[in-house]
This record gives structure tokens, C-alpha cells and sequence, in this order.
């Protein structure tokens, strides 16, 4: 059984309150690590607290939006001043379905300032801390959509692909100062977001997946958990988990 060495240890996770967000704040905080979970959704992510830490010692809410530098600046600020962040899960994303022929200007700028922009430069943030300690995890929630076109995909395919590369770069400056950064590559979760496109386009979509089911969940968070345990030569690695949708 993998010995993550995460207890004791801090995670921060972003887009925590719902979905794969909230699988990884309980994959996290099932293997011993305290939990800051951001999310604009103050409500939803108070709930999960609740619900996963009642005396609050462990699983700390923390209110951001993403799209507002300043107030990512601030979020980690607050985190930092409650314990030192030694794991950071950036998952929060915009995803809005539009074509390329549809998007509008406003809604690349939406999607890019949260699926990378926040990503860049909360990462820069923290890992300069890690570096400093000389250990730290970074674990990027990409997408399939990265890595192969997708019709209705264009802005947020685009993030994804960037992000990908960006872990690269991330994971170049600071593999010699002990810290790791992965990417995760999921492609359809079993999520209420996924459900809401209606059980004809969802059938019709998961009859291309060789395994002939989308994901949980929480089978997307183990794979983070192993992307941030404490023994990992790993580092600058795009890790699939799409039942063969792509195979590479």
C-alpha cells in the first residue's frame, strides 16, 4: 500500500466546493493532510468543511475569485499565516462550451484568467516557498481536451494545452530544489456538471471510451494523491486518465 507521507502535511486545493474539487479535499484529507479549500462558493465549501472537519482543525474554507489577482494574492496570503502550503492542487477552471466561430472576447478572457492565468501566478507564489523550503508537490488539473481538438472547445482546450506546457516550465525551474509538478489529464468525470448535458449526448459520448464508462471522481483525486506523495521521481509528467479515449 503507497505510503503517501501526506499526513500533517498542508494541501491547497482551488475550485474545491463541488465535483472533483470536493474529491480531492476528501482524498486529501482521508490520507492525514490539512486542507485549505478555495472556491468562490463560500457556502458550498463552508458545507464540505462542515461535513469532512466539524471542529475545523483540518479543512480550512477559504473564499477567492480567481479572476481577481488581488484577491489571489490575499487567499494564499490568509492560507500561509494558518500553515506553510507543501501541496497545491490547482483544479478551478471555467469551462464554458463554445466553438471558436462562438467564444467571445470576453469569454477567452474569462476562461484563460482562471484556467491560467490564476494558475501562473498562484503557482509562482507558492512555489517560491517550496523552493525556499526545498520541498513542495504541484499538481495542474488539465484536461483531454489539452490534447486532442474538441468542436464546442475552443477557449478552454487552448487553457488546458497552456497549462500543460506550463507545468513543463514550472517543473524544469524547480526540479533541483525538491519540487515536483504533474498534470493530470482526465477526460469525462461523472460529476453533475457531465450529467447536465442529458442522458442521450451523455451515452453517446461515453460509447467512445474503450472502457465504456467515464470516471469517477475520486478516481481522478487518487491519481493526484500519487502525484503528491512525499517519495516521487516524477516530475514534468502528463498523467491520462481518460479509459483509453486517448493512448498515447
Amino acid at each position: 500500500m503507497l505510503d503517501t507521507g501526506l499526513t500533517g502535511r498542508t494541501a491547497l486545493i482551488t475550485g474545491s466546493a463541488q465535483g472533483l474539487g470536493a474529491a480531492l479535499v476528501r482524498a486529501f484529507h482521508a490520507e492525514g493532510a490539512y486542507v485549505a479549500a478555495l472556491d468562490l462558493d463560500d457556502d458550498a465549501n463552508r458545507a464540505l468543511a462542515r461535513a469532512l472537519d466539524p471542529g475545523g482543525e483540518r479543512v480550512r474554507p477559504v473564499r477567492a475569485d480567481l479572476r481577481d489577482l488581488d484577491a489571489v494574492r490575499g487567499a494564499y496570503e490568509a492560507v500561509r499565516a494558518w500553515r506553510p502550503v507543501e501541496v497545491l492542487v490547482n483544479n478551478a477552471a471555467r469551462p464554458p462550451a463554445k466553438t471558436l466561430w462562438e467564444v467571445t472576447p470576453e469569454e477567452w478572457d474569462e476562461v484563460f484568467a482562471v484556467n491560467l492565468r490564476a494558475v501562473f501566478f498562484l503557482t509562482r507564489a507558492v512555489a517560491a516557498d517550496m523552493r525556499d523550503r526545498g520541498f513542495g508537490r504541484i499538481v495542474n488539473m488539465a484536461s483531454i481536451a489539452g490534447q486532442t481538438p474538441r468542436p464546442t472547445g475552443a477557449a478552454y482546450g487552448t487553457g488546458k494545452a497552456g497549462l500543460i506546457a506550463l507545468t513543463r516550465v514550472f517543473a524544469a525551474e524547480l526540479a533541483a530544489h525538491g519540487v515536483t509538478v504533474n498534470t493530470v489529464a482526465p477526460a469525462m468525470i461523472d460529476t453533475p456538471m457531465v450529467r447536465s448535458v442529458g442522458p442521450d449526448t451523455l451515452a453517446e459520448l461515453t460509447a467512445q471510451v474503450p472502457m465504456g464508462r467515464i470516471a469517477t471522481p475520486e478516481e481522478v483525486a487518487r491519481v493526484a494523491v500519487f502525484l503528491a506523495s512525499q517519495e516521487s521521481f516524477v516530475t514534468g509528467a502528463t498523467y491520462d486518465v481518460n479509459g483509453g479515449a486517448l493512448m498515447r
